[in-house]
């Protein structure tokens, strides 16, 4: 079976602040076509932030599905125009937690949902924090910073249920132990 297509047909139903939401035809080489829905996003970056003995985290509220105090990683949109996604992990991770960090490295990227969506976050690990300086945070956030220490990193991933944190600190306790 071909798993070869081309997109023949794009339509945009409603457009918003954070995605845009439509349909797209494809034609795959047999001559078979498809309609699939589909969320355009922005994408988004996200922050492993390390020192030597916490992972920092947030808790913030996710009323979409209805949690008060997520635990996660930083992260944020890739959502000025122009913006690389480095500079934009960098200023997220100022508004976010704070902090500003000597080294960065991507660890890793991927889709969040590909059956649907076209986002793709981008995870770096930040290393030799320092405190950044002062930045504003968007008037709507509710973020309480998090010092987790490394030495609990397992009870952190038992506490999370966000997946882009999860991958990150799966990634950091493999890590670890490849390390020891």
């Amino acid at each position: 079976m071909s798993s070869r297509f081309d997109r023949v047909h794009s339509e945009t139903i409603w457009r918003g602040k954070i995605f845009s939401l439509g349909r797209e035809r494809f034609r795959h080489h047999d001559g078979k076509e498809v309609v699939r829905e589909k969320v355009w996003h922005p994408g988004a970056v996200a922050m492993l932030a390390v020192d030597d003995d916490h992972v920092w985290l947030t808790r913030q509220p996710r009323e979409v599905v209805g949690v008060p105090d997520s635990l996660e990683i930083p992260a944020g949109k890739l959502d000025v125009e122009g913006e690389a996604p480095l500079a934009a992990a960098q200023r997220e991770l100022a508004e976010e937690i704070g902090m500003r960090a000597e080294r960065w490295r991507e660890i890793t990227s991927f889709y969040t949902s590909a059956g649907f969506s076209d986002e793709r976050i981008i995870c770096y690990l930040a290393e030799d924090l320092s405190p950044a300086p002062e930045t504003e945070v968007e008037e709507d956030e509710r973020i309480e910073v998090v010092r987790w220490p490394l030495s609990q990193l397992d009870a952190a991933i038992a506490a999370c249920e966000d997946a882009k944190s999860l991958i990150a600190m799966l990634w950091l306790a493999r890590e670890r132990v490849r390390r020891s």
